[in-house]
């Protein structure tokens, strides 16, 4: 992890000890930037039997720039576009250096 900002280090040792529940995340053995995620579909959602993967990526200039953020299957939401990138505020101009948790 060397040369990595911290910030990206930090978040990284802080998975295996601060799991969230109905998430989980893995590292890119190739590239410390990228991360897998899967993601159980929510309760009481047309959503909640689904499991859902996720591609995760942390630019250099993170946590100054917003991670990208895409789905790895298919899916139909109103914020998702047609290449299943995640279209939210918050991960383009609305994203603040205070919003964590890779």
């Amino acid at each position: 992890m060397a040369g990595l900002p911290r910030r990206i280090i930090e978040e990284t040792q802080r998975l295996p000890t601060e799991p969230v529940p109905g998430i989980k995340a893995e590292p890119d053995e190739s590239s410390a930037h990228y991360f897998h995620r899967v993601i159980a579909g929510p309760q009481d959602s047309p959503f909640e039997w689904g499991t859902f993967k996720l591609e995760l990526f942390l630019p250099e200039e993170y946590s100054m720039a917003a991670p990208e953020v895409r789905f790895m299957n298919k899916i139909y939401h109103p914020n998702v576009d047609k290449l299943e990138r995640i279209c939210l505020d918050i991960l383009k101009d609305k994203w603040l250096d205070a919003m964590n948790n890779i």
